[in-house]
């Protein structure tokens, strides 16, 4: 079990609704040892759990999920390799459990989401985001490519969408991210939002859990019918772009605040 003096993954359960929220602003909610188990644990428990009918996951701070805790990892004493190799694999069981879940899990984010925080909103089934929420997909400019997320991300986004903002890294707004398919409802305020989740929630209520798990099998079928070969070929790929001199001088710009060298921009 995970440590209950430091947690920083709150989970409360009222009506049949387990919410779960990552609850570490200081890091921007970063997927580090810590979170990651404490989360993987919250949603095998909803899993197991009769009693709950669906998964709310959210957040405290102004970011949803920045990715992963890189730096955490390196401070453990692993190296770099082994930094990313745990990354990929912490980002690959979380979002397959989320997939897998038998109940509906339904994001709901008003900060900034990036790196791995896409693959927690494309996992989810239903995806509801407040006027505070900022989107980018910036691996391209250290070097890298979204390439875990993408098993989530590409059955989701339109192609033409995908061909823009995996590859310029260009940020966008709600509405857009809404466009695109990447989240189920962009909405104009906090009120809104908690109105809005209160009729997803409502509409799930009234759903037999036979109901649900069967209807939510008719959804994610296709995902999960190649998951695990397309997660393997992803992480191999993702370990390869790590390892290359161009994610390291990426990486190294990205911390020193400069441009890396084949930044062409003005």
């Amino acid at each position: 079990m995970a440590d209950e003096l430091t947690r920083v993954v709150d989970v409360e359960v009222s009506a049949a609704v387990a919410t779960v929220t990552l609850n570490s602003p200081s890091n921007r909610n970063a997927l580090s040892a810590q979170l990651v188990g404490q989360l993987t644990e919250a949603l095998e428990a909803a899993a197991a759990d009769s009693a709950i009918r669906a998964v709310v996951l959210t957040h405290t701070g102004g970011t949803f999920c920045a990715g992963a805790d890189l730096g955490e990892a390196l401070r453990r004493g692993l190296s770099p390799e082994e930094a990313t190799a745990e990354g990929t694999r912490a980002m690959t069981t979380l979002m397959r459990a989320m997939v897998a879940m038998p109940k509906p899990v339904i994001v709901v984010a008003d900060g900034h989401v990036r790196a791995g925080g896409f693959g927690l909103v494309g996992a989810a089934d239903i995806a509801l985001v407040g006027p505070s929420a900022t989107f980018a997909l910036t691996e391209a400019r250290l070097g890298l490519a979204p390439s875990m997320i993408s098993v989530v991300l590409l059955p989701k986004m339109t192609a033409r969408a995908v061909g823009r903002y995996f590859l310029t890294g260009e940020a966008f707004d709600p509405s857009t991210a809404e466009r695109i398919g990447l989240v189920t409802r962009a909405l104009s305020g906090v009120e809104e939002l908690s109105a809005e989740l209160d009729a997803v929630l409502g509409g799930v209520r009234k759903a037999s859990p036979q109901g649900l798990a069967a209807s939510k099998a008719l959804t994610t079928a296709a995902i999960l019918a190649d998951f695990d070969e397309a997660a393997g070929a992803r992480a191999a790929e993702s370990a390869a772009l790590f390892a290359s001199d161009e994610a390291r001088e990426g990486m190294t710009a990205f911390l020193s605040k400069r441009k890396p060298s084949w930044d062409a921009g003005q």
